[in-house]
């Protein structure tokens, strides 16, 4: 006899029902960034416009989560060359304004347009004349109305299943202040050493390094002529222990250089004998003061060296080896 068929159905896995929820989240924060793309028209770049053309600072706010964005946006552009601070609207309301100039212009962040804390900041913009940037889901909203200029992203789903806690409106929020902040970089030229001015620490301030921060220079430097006596080159290599000597000539421009490879091809009872234009290897890798820390590292990587003349029309200015680089985080 055949036995019954079973018609439970298992139930799917913990793992299996977070990976679904994970990827319905992010599927929609992904559209919602889709959707915001194509949106963006003229009034992107007349925010851009007034935000370029202000003498002060840009002043960014919001309330709850929005703040928390704020928060973020208002470092982004710090750290890229626009000057801005967070002010938060409640706040505002109880002195803070006095933060904000008429040298200012003001991006405020609001998803539904309707949020009461904004009211007092929002009137002082107006009573002050200060240009006042809406981001906001909310079309056709008090804080859209208000503004100079509305960048308003359409609406979209939220990630909470209930639509209640901002997920994929934060997540369009702060991609609108990443494009801004990038686009305004753009708009002012901001190089990457505008970049590690504002950025000495940490990583990003370690790849940023220039040649000039960690050569050595001055009295540093082992410098000899093409006359020197083979035996003084020594010592003097010897002394400033960088394994090399360069060799200048009588206007101070760099000829070449003899290295410890250069004295192991030579070396003979009559090595002391000669003069470093005996043994010299003309010409030789060097670099530009200005050049970052990493091109120095690639150079003397690619070229098998463990130093590197800097050089400042073909006069040394210095000498970098490997591992000041390796110390400074630089590899």
């Amino acid at each position: 006899m055949t036995p019954p068929k079973n018609n439970i159905q298992s139930s799917p896995s913990p793992a299996a029902t977070d990976l679904s929820s994970a990827r319905r989240v992010l599927d929609l924060e992904i559209a919602g960034l889709k959707e915001l793309s194509a949106s963006l028209d003229e009034r992107f770049s007349a925010a851009l416009d007034l935000l370029e053309n202000i003498s002060g600072r840009i002043v960014v706010t919001g309330m709850g989560k929005s703040g928390h964005i704020a928060c973020k946006i208002a470092a982004t552009l710090a750290s890229t060359g626009a000057p801005a601070i967070f002010v938060h609207p409640g706040e505002a309301s109880h002195g803070d304004l006095g933060m904000i100039t008429t040298n200012d212009a003001v991006l405020a962040l609001s998803n539904s347009g309707e949020t009461s804390e904004l009211a007092d900041l929002v009137a002082y913009t107006k009573r002050f004349e200060i240009p006042l940037i809406a981001i906001t889901g909310g079309d056709g909203s008090a804080l859209a109305k208000a503004a100079t200029v509305a960048l308003v992203y359409p609406a979209s789903q939220e990630g909470c299943p209930m639509g209640l806690a901002p997920t994929t409106s934060t997540t369009v929020t702060l991609a609108l202040g990443d494009a801004i902040a990038v686009a305004l970089l753009e708009r002012n030229g901001f190089s990457p050493a505008d970049f590690h001015a504002l950025h000495p620490g940490g990583k990003l301030g370690q790849r940023l390094l220039k040649v000039l921060d960690i050569m050595h220079a001055g009295d540093a430097l082992p410098l000899v002529t093409p006359a020197t006596s083979m035996a003084d080159a020594i010592l003097e290599m010897t002394t400033k222990s960088f394994g090399c000597v360069g060799v200048i000539d009588d206007g101070g421009q760099l000829l070449g250089v003899v290295t410890d490879g250069d004295l192991r091809r030579h070396m003979s009872a009559d090595l002391l004998s000669l003069t470093v234009d005996d043994i010299l290897t003309t010409g030789g890798k060097t670099i530009r003061a200005e050049a970052l820390a990493s091109e120095a590292v690639h150079l003397m990587n690619v070229n098998k060296i463990t130093n590197v003349f800097v050089v400042e029309n073909n006069k040394p200015v210095g000498i970098l080896h490997i591992h000041d680089c390796l110390r400074a985080g630089v590899a």
